[in-house]
């Protein structure tokens, strides 16, 4: 009977430290326990204090679902309203269809790009105010010229956009008649006056006051040589382009165009791949100047002057003052003499002395 009884109370202890056991899991970070009966993992206290996320506002806004060109009127099918995150909405969007439908676009417009209020125009005569490239980077007060260059005149072509360069030219002088604007000497025809009339003797080169020695007549042996000069006019001008523009007036961020090679010549028999042609080089560029120093430059060009380009540090926008170049500088800044008559020489006789001579020069000859 005791036995039995011993054997009631163990099993009471024992179901009594179960039950304990089993509340002190539940508080002690197990977890909790879902609808399915297992225990889910306990959030940590960063997890619970962690903001709830804002939703992402959307708004709709005007995009092309195909491309539009420049002048081109947009008609019904080709734009739709996208939703566009508002943060990121441009300001200038347009978000009604009617507003674009039927307009003309001021610019090129690509697929999938929303279109703002300053692409499109009612007008076809405000798609002047987009213009060119060169521009909307011409300064303000200067005007574009282009005048030809060759690989000489051009700094053996390291002049590039946006570099400043100054300007010389070069000038030959003659002595002319100022009443018949010919090169001197004149040419006289002598007249011999008698009774049956006027009988011309002579017509002979050189200048009335040698009439006076008599039967000697003296003239020039050649032409009259000119006397070269020259001089830096123009300073400080800024390069626009160096070549010539494409048509569509749009230069800045484009890359050149890769000259295409033919399949047949891209490698010989022996499958050594043969270098892309060279590029033609420049043969104009385009400056910015004042409007004086514009025609300054025109009638350089007119009256068939060399132009060369002296290209300025990137740093430098100072204007000095040069003295014109001539043989008489040469001769006394670098103390030249020239030399004294003698008796005697070499053989054969020096007449001429080399030229430096570059290729791909522009001939400015009509």
């Amino acid at each position: 009977m005791q036995r039995g009884r011993l054997l009631i109370i163990l099993a009471f202890i024992i179901i009594l430290v179960a039950v304990g056991a089993v509340v002190l899991l539940n508080q002690g970070g197990g977890g909790t326990t879902n609808n399915t009966g297992t225990r889910a993992p306990q959030q940590s206290a960063a997890q619970q204090q962690l903001p709830t996320p804002t939703p992402l506002e959307f708004t709709e806004i005007v995009t092309a679902i195909q491309e539009l060109p420049r002048g081109f009127r947009i008609p019904a099918n080709a734009v739709t309203l996208s939703p566009w995150p508002l943060v990121s909405a441009p300001v200038s969007a347009l978000t009604s269809l009617e507003d674009v439908i039927g307009k003309i676009a001021r610019t090129r417009i690509f697929r999938e790009q929303p279109i703002l209020s300053t692409m499109v125009t009612d007008d076809f005569t405000s798609l002047a105010e987009v213009g060119s490239d060169a521009a909307a980077v011409l300064p303000s007060g200067l005007v574009g010229v282009s005048i030809p260059i060759d690989r000489q005149t051009a700094v053996a072509y390291a002049i590039q956009d946006g570099d400043r360069v100054d300007i010389m030219l070069s000038m030959l002088f003659v002595d002319v008649d100022d009443a018949f604007q010919t090169i001197a000497p004149n040419t006289i025809t002598l007249i011999n006056i008698t009774d049956t009339g006027i009988e011309f003797s002579a017509t002979l080169p050189g200048r009335p006051d040698v009439i006076s020695l008599g039967p000697a007549i003296i003239g020039p042996s050649e032409r009259q040589r000119p006397r070269l000069v020259t001089q830096r006019t123009i300073q400080d001008a800024l390069v626009i382009h160096v070549g010539t523009f494409p048509l569509d007036g749009a230069f800045l961020g484009r890359p050149p165009t890769p000259t295409p090679v033919p399949e047949e010549d891209q490698a010989d028999n022996r499958g050594t791949p043969v270098p892309s042609p060279t590029p033609a080089r420049p043969d104009i560029i385009t400056l910015g100047v004042t409007p004086q120093e514009a025609v300054v430059l025109a009638w350089a060009v007119e009256a068939k002057l060399p132009v060369a380009l002296a290209l300025r540090a990137a740093t430098d926008t100072s204007r000095t003052t040069t003295q014109d170049v001539n043989l008489d500088y040469i001769l006394n800044t670098y103390n030249i003499e020239p030399p004294a008559k003698r008796q005697y020489t070499i053989e054969p006789a020096i007449r001429s002395i080399r030229q430096l001579i570059a290729g791909d020069q522009i001939s400015l000859a009509e």
